[in-house]
């Protein structure tokens, strides 16, 4: 099977079980999860998914699987050069780019330009696993020429980029379903994978709440750094969920949506709140 069908394989199977998981135990009732506006963000946020990969697929035929398979056939990466082995490397090459996703995350809530970009995915109102998908094509990009480079200069194995690409895109689709876990397990989970009522705190609309918990696999990169938030101020019933200032329903609009990056923002966020004295 090519990557390609590996990873297509691998995504719908992860997203058919986490609907399952949404519609047998879901963890919050809004209008936003169900009736017309659930199938309007649905639509939208499948829709910009695909449009994400049709674009990624066009400027990254084989995408950061690509790049790790150029950097082998070259002999290039630090791994390589110090002779780890592959196995190790591969490792390595998984937390390291875990890491490196996680940094990328705290960035586009630190620097505008990338705010801009990164704050549709934070528009939409709702919280369920097409959230998960919920991410401008421009970002996807930006995102995976970051991822590239990573594997390029370290050199990491084939398989392990893979992996990492399947397991990166599963664990969104889980820590963003509107699924209830026990709370004992979630405790429990939440120490080494991050879980979906850790991750809803950062979709919340309270700024210091959308600025904490920017894991997707791994939690304790939040912890290390200091933006861990146990829970939402509100609680998760009572937390609201999107930005302030687009409440209209809107996010849920296609077009609406791909425009975003474009239109001027009220909402700040992390270090911006410094540059302009809030």
């Amino acid at each position: 099977m090519s990557e390609a069908a590996i990873r297509l394989a691998a995504f719908l199977s992860i997203f058919a079980a986490m609907a399952a998981f949404e519609l047998w135990s879901p963890r919050l009732e809004r209008d936003e999860m169900r009736g017309a506006l659930k199938s309007r963000r649905w639509f939208t946020n499948v829709a910009m998914v695909v449009l994400s990969s049709v674009l990624v697929r066009i400027l990254f035929p084989a995408a950061a699987v690509g790049a790790a398979l150029w950097a082998q056939t070259q002999g290039l990466g630090l791994f390589r050069l110090a002779g780890i082995d592959p196995v190790l490397a591969g490792i390595a090459g998984f937390v390291i780019l875990d890491l490196a996703v996680w940094l990328e995350h705290w960035a586009s809530h630190r620097i505008p330009i990338l705010w801009r970009i990164h704050r549709m995915h934070h528009a939409d109102t709702g919280f369920d696993l097409t959230t998960a998908l919920r991410f401008h094509p421009l970002e996807i990009v930006l995102s995976m020429v970051w991822k590239a480079a990573i594997v390029v200069v370290l050199g990491v194995p084939v398989v392990a980029v893979l992996v990492f690409e399947i397991v990166l895109n599963g664990m969104a689709m889980f820590n963003h379903a509107n699924a209830r876990l026990p709370l004992g397990l979630d405790r429990v989970l939440r120490r080494f994978v991050v879980t979906p009522d850790m991750h809803r705190v950062h979709h919340s609309s309270i700024p210091a709440e959308t600025d904490s918990n920017y894991g997707f696999n791994f939690p304790f990169w939040d912890r290390i750094f200091g933006t861990y938030n146990d829970q939402p101020r509100l609680g998760h019933d009572g937390m609201e969920i999107g930005l302030r200032e687009f409440r209209d329903g809107s996010p849920a609009n296609l077009l609406w949506a791909l425009a975003l990056p474009f239109r001027a923002s009220k909402s700040v966020v992390g270090s911006q709140k410094k540059l302009i004295g809030k």
